[in-house]
């Protein structure tokens, strides 16, 4: 019989339990990275202009779009579920438990489509829109606990992967989401940085929404 091994200390997990969280976190990051082409569109079909005239106050028009998003994040969650129980990963299932990854997918829905149209502001043309899009995808994803542990990073990559959210948002999911999950920087301290990158670009994505129609 051969010992088994493990080539990612992944802790009591077995590396498909750990994986699960990360793919979900990547599943609201892809959607919500490219959330933000829609207003683009809109500035195409004239329906940015009706909006910035209605008596409506900006922040509001963001978190509308960024709940759209969270709402998404949701179904993904749903999805990814069901998959990992085929796979038989072992999710935790209590009420309270799956309450709180809804409540984290949304949050982190809402991030990333945030940031999308921050980006879609700045850029206003689809073209460089889905180019930038997708260069910044897949650096987002690898600088983050997703698929690997912090500690196994190279120290530059550990201090990136402390300022991308996405690290944040898997390391709640990680703990909420499969048994013996541990959430590792702490449940109050990743919901408080969440919500406050979140602030953060639902603030910005205001200041720079009147200037889509430009």
């Amino acid at each position: 019989m051969f010992a088994r091994t493990r080539a990612i200390p992944t802790g009591r997990l077995d590396y498909l339990a750990f994986m699960t969280p990360g793919i979900l976190a990547q599943s609201v990051l892809f959607t919500g990275i490219f959330y933000g082409i829609g207003i683009i569109w809109e500035k195409d079909l004239g329906i940015v202009h009706k909006m910035l005239v209605s008596p409506a106050f900006r922040a509001s028009l963001v978190l509308g779009k960024a709940a759209t998003a969270g709402v998404r994040g949701a179904i993904q969650a749903v999805v990814i579920y069901l998959i990992a129980a085929l796979l038989h990963v072992g999710l935790d299932l209590r009420p309270a438990a799956i309450a709180g990854v809804l409540v984290a997918v949304a949050i982190g829905g809402a991030i990333f489509s945030t940031f999308s149209l921050v980006v879609a502001c700045l850029v206003k043309t689809r073209e460089r829109f889905m180019g930038i899009g997708q260069v910044l995808t897949m650096p987002l994803f690898f600088a983050s606990n997703a698929i690997y542990p912090v500690q196994i990073m190279p120290r530059w990559l550990q201090v990136i992967s402390r300022v991308n959210p996405l690290t944040y948002l898997v390391d709640l999911l990680r703990g909420l989401m499969v048994r013996g999950g541990v959430v590792e920087l702490g449940v109050a301290h990743d919901v408080v940085v969440l919500l406050a990158v979140l602030v953060g670009l639902v603030a910005l994505a205001a200041r720079l929404y009147p200037t889509v129609a430009r």
